[in-house]
């Protein structure tokens, strides 16, 4: 496989994330869903909807969402828009709730860990997906970046729930937290490259690399961010961007670097990296592109 193509840029505002988006020279025909994470109640470094406003009005989207597996803000379809209304989503974008109705079954035929991937049933009503990720570390993950936006962002409330009890159906919410880590990320794996093959080319991905807290805008009080802003990404691999991502952590001078990366590595996140390459949904080798 030839290497990837990631473009990147350092300074962030949302008029650079158009402008790396259009280096892709990707076309996202028809209804376009824009995976977002909406940020739990209280967090406070979740990537505001008056930041993504300029692309996903380039590029004429939805915004979509899927409830939690865990109590919140968002564990309903009803508290969920309303959070989403209080968090200013409703009010620049349409906003779907797509496992607000029922679920749809993705088969995942050489998945290693899930066989099959719950997601919303409105995911039929859309022909291309960009996914806008806010890149930082994560508790569970180690990391949150596009494949987790692929896998537990875009699973069903229950599909989160069956990532995460690694394809015990009817898993406990206990359950979901003790479970083998290294099946928990090839199982997150799995279920992003069930995405990826169902929207087939019609994908895109960004990374945003600010507010980068250990902990993910899942977290109610998140910790406060370790580590200085570094960028944003764009490409059509969900590997190499992630990996893109990781390297630049690794190699940055910042005084915050060593606790995202003892995150990372203490959760082992970046064995989701690896498991999406052998999947074939993308390569580990890039060409970083720095655009001015």
């Amino acid at each position: 496989m030839e290497k990837a193509k990631v473009y990147f840029i350092k300074e962030i505002t949302p008029e650079n994330v158009v402008k790396l988006f259009k280096k892709l020279e990707k076309k996202l025909p028809g209804n376009v869903a824009v995976k977002i994470h909406s940020g739990e109640e209280g967090n406070q470094n979740y990537l505001k909807p008056a930041f993504m406003k300029p692309i996903i009005e380039y590029v004429n989207g939805t915004v979509v969402e899927c409830n939690t597996a865990y109590e919140g803000q968002r564990d309903t379809t009803e508290k969920h828009l309303k959070l989403m209304e209080n968090h200013e989503w409703s009010k620049y974008f349409n906003v779907d709730i797509m496992d607000s109705e029922k679920d749809m079954t993705l088969d995942i035929p050489n998945g290693k860990i899930i066989k099959k991937n719950y997601v919303g049933k409105n995911l039929e009503n859309y022909d291309s997906m960009l996914i806008l990720s806010h890149f930082k570390g994560h508790p569970m993950g180690g990391y949150g970046g596009a494949l987790k936006q692929l896998s537990i962002g875009i699973a069903s409330s229950k599909g989160k729930r069956y990532i995460h009890c690694i394809g015990k159906e009817n898993g406990s919410f206990e359950d979901m937290f003790h479970v083998e880590q290294i099946k928990f990320l090839e199982a997150m794996a799995d279920a992003a490259s069930s995405i990826v093959n169902y929207f087939n080319e019609n994908i895109a991905y960004i990374n945003v690399m600010s507010n980068m807290s250990v902990d993910c805008d899942c977290c109610n009080v998140a910790e406060d961010p370790c580590i200085s802003d570094i960028g944003i990404l764009a490409s059509t691999d969900p590997v190499a961007i992630d990996q893109a991502c990781i390297d630049l952590v690794k190699n940055s001078n910042d005084k915050g670097r060593d606790h995202l990366l003892e995150r990372i590595n203490s959760r082992q996140g970046t064995h989701t990296i690896d498991s999406a390459e052998k999947l074939g949904i993308g390569t580990k080798e890039y060409e970083l592109i720095e655009i001015e």
